[in-house]
């Protein structure tokens, strides 16, 4: 019998037409779109299925993300696939909360919302910024920038692949130092902003005041969490630990392995694209991954799994 992972992606895996197809086929993906339209006042369907700029500015793209995801991952549940833990890189971990039994659905998208607006707004545009340092090893990426204040490692994503963050000339000087030292690349990433880097320690003291408007509900199962990788099973950790989140690394790599350790064997990433497959492909060859990012995914994933 499999040990089923549900992990869900973060800002970056959106792309229009997201969940449409679910949308069309599925009465509970309509129900749960149409009611954080209503919630939010804003027109998922536009935002989401229709090319727009709005859908890569973090203030809306968070909220769209979330409810996308949670339409898939409501469509699968209905299809009797359960699984034993759940896991979310960066905005993926509200609906791995969700997911778990930890917060409502609504509740997590009406957060993000929330949450999105705090973190487009926490630095001035223009100055922060964030880049993937690929080829290099997650010690010798600190060690690279150790000396330069500013700068900091936002993703530990899986092997040759670490992100950084800071201010924005500092992480142009981090880039030079990493290539000299001898990353193969390091890509700048388009981005609003430098997420999970302690300058957005404001917005994540802003966002408590959202999440304490928020009730939470007993986990069903455990999830992982990016603050630490470790496990989370007392859903009174968590308004904690998000706030944190904001302006912490991300310890994905680290998230995986310990799911491998506590015997998931497979994995299944709800949502559009298939960032987290890739980089669970770096981490281990001996687990099984699925991806469900259309409605002929579902029904596939449905069949073998259930």
């Amino acid at each position: 019998m499999s040990k089923i992972a549900f992990m869900f992606p973060g800002q970056g895996a959106q792309v229009a037409g997201m969940g449409k197809d679910f949308y069309e086929h599925s009465q509970t993906a309509r129900d749960i779109m149409d009611e954080a339209s209503e919630n939010l006042k804003l027109n998922m369907k536009k935002l989401c299925f229709e090319e727009n700029e709005k859908l890569h500015q973090t203030e809306y793209t968070q909220a769209a993300m979330v409810t996308v995801c949670m339409a898939m991952e409501q469509v699968l549940r209905e299809r009797d696939l359960k699984p034993e833990v759940t896991a979310g890189l960066s905005l993926g971990e509200y609906c791995a909360i969700a997911s778990a039994g930890g917060m409502k659905i609504q509740d997590a998208i009406w957060a993000v919302r929330k949450r999105g607006i705090l973190m487009e707004h926490a630095v001035p545009g223009g100055k922060g910024a964030m880049a993937a340092v690929l080829g290099m090893k997650a010690e010798e990426v600190d060690a690279g920038i150790a000396g330069i204040e500013g700068v900091s490692v936002a993703n530990y994503n899986c092997p040759g692949q670490i992100v950084i963050t800071g201010w924005k000339e500092q992480v142009e000087q981090a880039a030079a130092v990493l290539k000299e030292a001898g990353a193969r690349r390091v890509l700048p990433l388009k981005v609003s902003g430098p997420f999970h880097s302690p300058m957005l320690k404001e917005a994540g003291n802003s966002l408590r005041k959202v999440l304490d408007e928020i009730t939470f509900s007993e986990l069903q199962i455990p999830y992982v969490t990016n603050v630490t990788g470790n496990y989370v099973t007392d859903i009174r950790e968590t308004e904690d630990l998000l706030v944190q989140q904001i302006a912490a690394p991300v310890y994905w790599q680290q998230s995986v392995e310990n799911m491998i350790k506590n015997g998931v064997d497979t994995f299944v990433e709800i949502g559009p694209g298939r960032t987290l497959s890739g980089f669970l492909k770096k981490i281990s060859r001996e687990v099984t991954c699925y991806q469900v990012g259309i409605w002929e995914e579902a029904e596939k994933v449905g069949n073998a799994l259930c």
